[in-house]
């Protein structure tokens, strides 16, 4: 199995192989008996897709009747900001959504090389502005939603917190953040020491973070702005409540890890789970796997808090 690693852990980021590979997960059989629907929303002149998976029929109903409100889940999904889609992503979203219980409305956001940094950052906040103000077909409570992304899509999640709570225009009461990526080197010159140990035969390395960080950013001065990297920001006091999940084996592991001891420092509540022997990815694998159901566990718990 470590031989069987090392080989998949080779080599560098090439954009347009690592996107093909992972555009198969299109070929899905199950998609047309997903409860789904897809609508838009206009960051400035940008029209940004967003797909909306339903728990049940109850729930497609309620979720867009006046006088209802149903709970939400705003997902942003991981790929290093290079790779991954809505589409590749449909089977997560509604397993989501049925083991929760909560709408689930995933953002198609825009991807690097094409679109760096900010513009993924900014169309998830336009999608998360639209929500959390009721503009869109869904009724709304803004204690009812929780914002949540996994790797590159927790990056996401976690800045849009935090840039909400600095403009000042909407709420965000509660976040879940997967496997986050939230610093801005995966070199020797990372302080975590889960970059050094985890950083080369588990899947995703230090080499590929690295390469990802380049597509991403846009000029080097973004590497120093904590809505690129949010571990960076000064301040952690205000945010919301936050459930964070890492993995074992991940170089990832130590700054999720660390993000969430400065919010709770700041008085934030925080809960971190670390999940032994799960690898980065993990919440892409099937409902069977069984770090999958101890994620859903945590994440039910913390979805049951009163806001």
């Amino acid at each position: 199995m470590r031989a069987i690693l090392h080989t998949l852990s080779y080599g560098n980021i090439e954009v347009e192989s690592s996107r093909r590979l992972v555009d198969i997960k299109k070929l899905d059989a199950m998609n047309i008996f997903l409860k789904k629907m897809d609508i838009q929303i206009f960051n400035e002149d940008y029209e940004i897709p967003l797909r909306i998976y339903f728990p049940t029929e109850e729930a497609m109903t309620n979720g867009v009747e006046k006088g209802h409100t149903f709970p939400v889940l705003l997902f942003f999904h991981g790929g290093g900001w290079v790779t991954e889609s809505v589409d590749t992503y449909n089977r997560v979203c509604a397993r989501m959504s049925q083991s929760t219980g909560h709408i689930v409305v995933s953002v198609e956001y825009r991807l690097a090389p094409e679109y760096r940094f900010p513009t993924a950052l900014m169309d998830c906040y336009a999608a998360a502005k639209a929500l959390y103000t009721n503009k869109l077909i869904l009724n709304t409570d803004p204690r009812k939603i929780t914002i949540m992304g996994d790797s590159a899509g927790g990056n996401l999640a976690a800045a849009v917190a935090l840039m909400a709570r600095d403009n000042g225009e909407f709420q965000v009461y509660r976040q879940i953040l997967i496997y986050p990526a939230l610093y801005n080197t995966y070199t020797a010159a990372s302080p975590y020491a889960s970059v050094q140990k985890n950083g080369t035969d588990y899947l995703l390395t230090a080499v590929k973070m690295q390469d990802y960080l380049n597509l991403y950013e846009s000029c080097p001065e973004d590497r120093v702005n904590p809505y690129f990297a949010p571990l960076l920001a000064r301040d952690f006091s205000n945010m919301p409540e936050t459930l964070i999940l890492t993995a074992e084996f991940d170089p990832l592991r130590d700054e999720g890890e660390d993000y969430g001891k400065k919010l709770a420092e700041a008085g934030n509540y925080v809960e971190v789970h670390r999940i032994k022997d799960a690898l980065h990815g993990f919440f892409a694998l099937g409902i069977r796997f069984f770090h999958v159901q101890e994620s859903f566990s945590y994440m039910n718990e913390f979805l049951k808090r009163e806001v």
